[in-house]
């Protein structure tokens, strides 16, 4: 689908299809499907894609990281990622998130090779496995020859804020050839700020809020991982109200 955007870009982080509803609704440019927020987003079923394909009136990318923790697969993990961007180019999204480290901390460049390969005419982002790189400079390079479309990056710090710098480096570093997509804790108090210093044409959030679940019943002796059994009756949704402020202070 092709649409006109006023910059900065806009891409919302979401979990499942109320959360692209939510960030579409919002304004939102473009979305990033995920599952499992709270593990950094996993690659979402094969059901929630079709639904949101039926659903969306904006462009998704869906990430494919097989689980959570580091970004050094085994090869079982890595061809349910061939397979996954495979399935998700057959039925038509608009692109997909990766990323593969080697152990020393550089950019897996033959298996990005053949993920990019696999995406076909996909727009194809390397997603936070970059800001575990050793050398971001060189991993720009690296991206760039595996013939990457974007990077996520908050600059390899915990926030867009402290990472400016390193942002603004990659951007004057990255030019025309690969686009630089910030992220990092962004809201309306600082997004500003942050594309004033990096001069960012892309830029990604999440808006999260936790409710309460609609559950009567409540078992307190029983949980379904980890020790946090609260967890079992709450929910962490998309606030449509904290997108809608963010990209208005963001576009203003």
């Amino acid at each position: 689908m092709t649409q006109a955007f006023r910059l900065p870009l806009i891409e919302i982080c979401v979990e499942g299809i109320d959360g692209l509803l939510a960030a579409q609704a919002a304004g939102a440019d473009r979305v990033e499907l995920c599952a499992s927020l709270v593990e950094g987003g996993i690659t979402p079923s094969l059901g929630t894609v079709r639904a949101a394909l039926e659903l969306a009136t904006i462009p998704f990318h869906v990430i494919v990281r097989p689980r959570g923790g580091d970004f050094l697969y085994g090869e079982a993990e890595y061809r349910s990622m061939l397979a996954d961007v495979s399935a998700f180019r057959d039925l038509g999204v608009a692109g997909v998130v990766v990323g593969c480290l080697n152990a020393d901390g550089s950019i897996d460049e033959g298996r990005m090779i053949e993920l990019v390969r696999a995406a076909g005419s996909l727009n194809v982002t390397c997603h936070r496995a970059f800001d575990m790189t050793r050398d971001p400079a060189e991993a720009i390079e690296a991206l760039i020859r595996c013939k990457v479309g974007r990077v996520l990056t908050s600059g390899q710090r915990d926030t867009a804020l402290e990472g400016t710098d390193l942002l603004a480096d990659l951007v004057r570093q990255a030019g025309s050839r690969i686009i630089i997509l910030g992220c990092g804790a962004l809201d309306p108090e600082n997004i500003a700020e942050v594309r004033r210093k990096t001069g960012l044409t892309e830029m990604h959030f999440a808006a999260l809020k936790d409710v309460p679940s609609a559950m009567r019943y409540r078992n307190p002796d029983v949980g379904m991982g980890g020790t946090d059994l609260d967890r079992e009756y709450r929910t962490t949704v998309t606030d449509a109200g904290l997108v809608a402020a963010t990209i208005a202070a963001a576009k203003a």
